[in-house]
Order: structure tokens, then sequence, then C-alpha cells
């Protein structure tokens, strides 16, 4: 049974719930709005759910597709709803992104493609992100809602979404709406003291994933499996880097260092250069495996990454918080084993998988000279042996 951890469940929400509101639910690690990079960067910390509640639109790239894929790889479960979340979790939804409430439906069905549909202004962190103009599913949700009261309706319903959706994001508003709706103005005005009395469909939404967020988290603390890994081809160099930049180290003590951080003080060590020689090897080797038909199982992965491990002295009950040291998450670190198994396989097949192949014995001659283990054989081959008591004579080194 796993035991219950603050970082259990990540949030990333900004106008859609009042983080007060959040909380309630349960505990949850609130972030703010994300953006492209952030799901990566929470993925060394281990979460058992990531709910994606609201992302940034035009200030900055917004969430890629890929990174989710990549959090779900890592045996996290993904969560959509209210806004961002929606579309994604609509766009994602046969990849394994579990989609929650009544605006990810609608993505999900057809009713709304455009992202638009959830788009709205907002005040900063500072003010608790709190929404500023109203979002056009908003609009959608009042008129259903009025129309099965019998309040409003077809047509008119049908002209208060079209005004609506004519209007920027930063601009609408209930009376900008209302205004901009072909209706007379008493009309007008009872439907203003109707319309915005109605449940805000994005914060129900939102309140709905954190709850299956933190479920989820409950039945997988209580023993649950976790999610099915997704059939996905390997991640692309630009989200590779992107990781790179974005995964911290994340220290035994909590402390976080930014990948970019440790990156640029690797690159001024005076060994920078044999390190990515030897990292670069490696990964051109496993990329030649897989090109020629070798496939990584999961006992050889499990060995290879308990091999490394070792190596680097990590006890066995503190593997996953070595690996969260090395900025790795769960998929992060299994693709990186996974290169040190196809090495390793190629290597063992170097005499067959080119024509007249080097053997082992020339793989370690060669080795031997370049690092000058050859010639300290050899010097000590070449010494005579000593008698008992007597000190070694003094040798010239080459």
């Amino acid at each position: 049974m796993l035991r219950a951890r603050r970082d259990d469940v990540v949030v990333f929400l900004g106008p859609s719930l009042p983080a007060a509101a959040a909380r309630r639910c349960g505990p949850l690690r609130l972030l703010p709005p994300a953006r492209a990079g952030d799901l990566l960067a929470v993925l060394p910390s281990r979460p058992l759910a990531i709910a994606l509640v609201d992302g940034l639109f035009d200030t900055a790239a917004s969430v890629w597709h890929r990174e989710i894929l990549a959090a779900l790889e890592a045996g996290v479960a993904v969560f959509g709803g209210a806004s961002l979340g929606a579309l994604r979790a609509a766009e994602l939804l046969f990849h394994g992104m579990v989609g929650v409430g009544q605006v990810f439906r609608w993505y999900r069905d057809g009713v709304l493609a455009d992202d638009g549909e959830v788009a709205l202004l907002h005040a900063g962190a500072e003010h608790g992100f709190r929404p500023l103009t109203l979002p056009l599913v908003q609009v959608r949700a009042a008129a259903a809602r009025a129309r099965a009261a019998a309040a409003l309706g077809r047509g008119e319903a049908a002209a208060l979404i079209r005004a609506a959706a004519r209007l920027h994001h930063s601009r609408r508003s209930w009376p900008a709406v209302l205004s901009a709706t072909p209706l007379p103005a008493r009309r007008r005005a009872a439907l203003a003291r109707l319309l915005p009395r109605a449940p805000d469909v994005k914060a129900a939404d939102a309140e709905a994933c954190l709850r299956a967020a933190l479920d989820f988290a409950r039945a997988r603390r209580a023993g649950a499996p976790p999610p099915p890994r997704p059939r996905i081809p390997p991640p692309s160099a630009h989200l590779r880097r992107l990781r790179l930049a974005r995964a911290p180290a994340r220290l035994p003590g909590g402390e976080e260092v930014p990948g970019r951080t440790v990156l640029a003080r690797l690159s001024l060590r005076p060994d920078a250069g044999a390190l990515a020689a030897d990292g670069l090897r490696r990964l051109l080797l496993s990329r030649w495996a897989r090109g020629l038909g070798l496939a990584p199982d999961e006992p050889g992965t499990a060995a290879a990454e308990r091999a490394w491990l070792s190596r680097l002295g990590a006890a066995p009950g503190r593997r996953q918080a070595a690996l969260a040291a090395l900025g790795l998450d769960r998929g992060a670190a299994r693709a990186a084993a996974e290169d040190l198994l196809l090495e390793a396989r190629l290597l063992s097949l170097a005499d067959r998988v080119v024509p007249d192949g080097p053997s082992w014995e020339e793989g370690l001659a060669l080795g031997a000279r370049l690092s000058g283990a050859w010639l300290e054989e050899a010097a000590r081959l070449a010494a005579p042996p000593r008698s008992p008591g007597r000190p070694a004579a003094r040798r010239r080194r080459p």
C-alpha cells in the first residue's frame, strides 16, 4: 500500500475555481495555470495524479499534448476539466487522459471545437486569478438552463449565443452580451436578472475534476494498480530538450534545482566533453539497436536500472529518491534504463551487426589502448618478479 504524500495530486488551477474552494476538496498541491513544460516539471516529484484545469493560451505557449502523454507514460493519471483541461482531455481521450464535467462532454461530443469557448480575461496571482470576463461556455450553460426552465425560447437562446460568440473574450460580459442580442429592451432586462444567477459551469467542472483526481489517488494508496501506459512513439528532440530544461533535480532534503541550472554547471566542468561523448555514444548505440529491431523487455530493463543505481550507491529502498535527484520521473528513468539495456545487447552482438564485425577482444584492446590500461598491464607483465622481502626496483615510466 502506498503512503500518502503532499504531492499525490498536483492541480493546475486559476480562474475556474477559487483556491479556497479547491482546498476544501482535499489535500492538493495547487499550482498556477499551466503553460508548456509545467507538467514535465512536476513529474520528478512522482505524483499519483495531475488535475489539469486551467492553462495559458495567448500569453504563453500552451501545454503540449506530448507532455501529457509523457505524464501518462510515467504512470501518472491525468484528469482534465472545466477549461484547457477539458479541451486536452477530449483530444487525448483515447490515449488515457480522463475528462470530467459538462465542458469536457461538449468538446468530446463535438458540440464545441474552438478553444476560445473557455477563454476569458482574469486577474493575476496576487488577486487569486479572479475572472474578469465571461467565457462563452457559461453563456451556453446559462442559456440551456433557462431553456429547460422555459424562461428562454429556442430562438432567443440561439440569438444570445451568437451575440456572445461575436464578442472577443476580453470584452465579453453579461451586459455586453445582452446589449448585442437583438431582443426588446424589456426582455433584455428580464434576462439580465436571470442569466447571471445560473450556476458556474466551469467552477462545477473544476471541483468535479479535483475530486476525481483525489478519489483516484486514494484508490492508488489503497492498492489499486496504476493506469495503463499509452502506446506512443518516442519523444521528439524538442520535447526531450524541454524536459531537460524543466524537470528539476529533487534532492532528498526537498530542495529543487532546475534542470537547466544543473546543465549550465555541468558544462563548466573540465570533464564536460568526456561526459557528453560518453552519453552520446550510449544514446547513438541504443538508437542503432532499435533500428536493427532490438527491443527492450521489462525484466532486462528493470535489471539494467538496478545495476545503474547500484553503481551510484543508491540503496534498494532509496532508488526512487535517487531517480528524483537525477531529475528523472518514472517514464524518463525507464527510457534511460532501456538505453543501457539496448547498448549492452548491441555490444554483445558486435561481431554480427556489421560485416566482419569486431570481437570482444578487439574492443577490449582498443579501450585499453585509448585509456592507458594497456600500457599499465604491459609494464606490470614486463617487470621482473620480486624476491620475498626485497623492495621493488624503481622503473622509469614511459
